[in-house]
C-alpha cells in the first residue's frame, strides 16, 4: 500500500514540475497484439481510403487557391519545412481513427526507404488541459545516405520526417505531419514535398 501511495504522490508531484521541456511522462509506443490486428482491418476500410483522398483534395486545392481549403486542414511550406496540419478536433473522426491514421503515415514513409530513428509518447501538463504527444521520427535509410553522389554532396530524399498527434485531456486535438530538409551544401536537394504526398496519400 506504501508503495502505491509513493507512486501517486510521486505522480503528482511531477505533475506540478512538468515544463515544455520537462515532460510528466515520456515512454517509448509499443502497439499491443489486439492494437495491431485493429489497426490491419482499419487501414483496408472506406474510412482510412476517405482520409488519404481528402489530403490529396485538399493539397491540389491549396496548390492552385489556397484560401479554399477546408477548415479541417492547413499545408506548411517554407524553404526547410513542408507539411501539414489535420485539425481533428474540427472533423467527426475519432480517436480510433486518428491514431491508426498516424500508424498508418508512418507505415507509407517506411515504404519509401526510410527507417524509424524513434516512435515516443510525452504528456506534459498545461494550465488548462493534459497535453499528449505521440511522435513518429523518421530518416531516410542508410543506403541513401550512405554514399556521395558524383558533386560529392548526400541525398535526403524528402528530409527527415516528424509525425505528431496532439491529444487534450485525452481528445484528439491534431495531427501533425513534417517534411524537414537539410539546407547545406553537404546535402543535394530534397525532393518535392508534392512527389511524398502522392507517395503516401495518392
Amino acid at each position: 500500500m506504501d508503495s502505491l501511495w509513493n507512486y501517486f504522490k510521486n505522480l503528482f508531484d511531477k505533475a506540478g514540475e512538468s515544463s515544455p521541456s520537462q515532460p510528466l511522462i515520456h515512454e517509448m509506443i509499443v502497439r499491443s497484439d489486439e492494437e495491431r490486428e485493429d489497426y490491419a482491418h482499419w487501414k483496408k476500410t472506406l474510412v482510412c481510403r476517405r482520409l488519404e483522398d481528402w489530403i490529396n483534395n485538399q493539397y491540389a486545392i491549396y496548390r492552385v487557391t489556397p484560401r479554399d481549403i477546408d477548415e479541417a486542414i492547413d499545408f506548411l511550406d517554407t524553404p526547410s519545412s513542408k507539411g501539414f496540419v489535420i485539425h481533428f478536433s474540427k472533423t467527426r473522426y475519432s480517436r480510433r481513427d486518428a491514431t491508426h491514421f498516424f500508424d498508418f503515415l508512418k507505415e507509407q514513409v517506411l515504404g519509401l526507404e526510410y527507417r524509424s530513428q524513434i516512435s515516443d509518447l510525452r504528456t506534459y501538463n498545461r494550465p488548462d488541459w493534459v497535453e499528449t504527444i505521440e511522435r513518429h521520427y523518421l530518416k531516410p535509410g542508410p543506403r541513401i545516405r550512405k554514399e556521395p553522389q558524383e558533386d560529392g554532396r548526400f541525398l535526403q530524399k524528402y528530409g527527415n520526417i516528424t509525425i505528431e498527434l496532439e491529444l487534450r485531456n485525452e481528445q484528439v486535438f491534431n495531427l501533425r505531419f513534417r517534411a524537414t530538409s537539410y539546407q547545406d551544401s553537404l546535402f543535394k536537394e530534397a525532393r518535392e514535398f508534392e512527389e511524398l504526398i502522392q507517395r503516401i496519400v495518392g
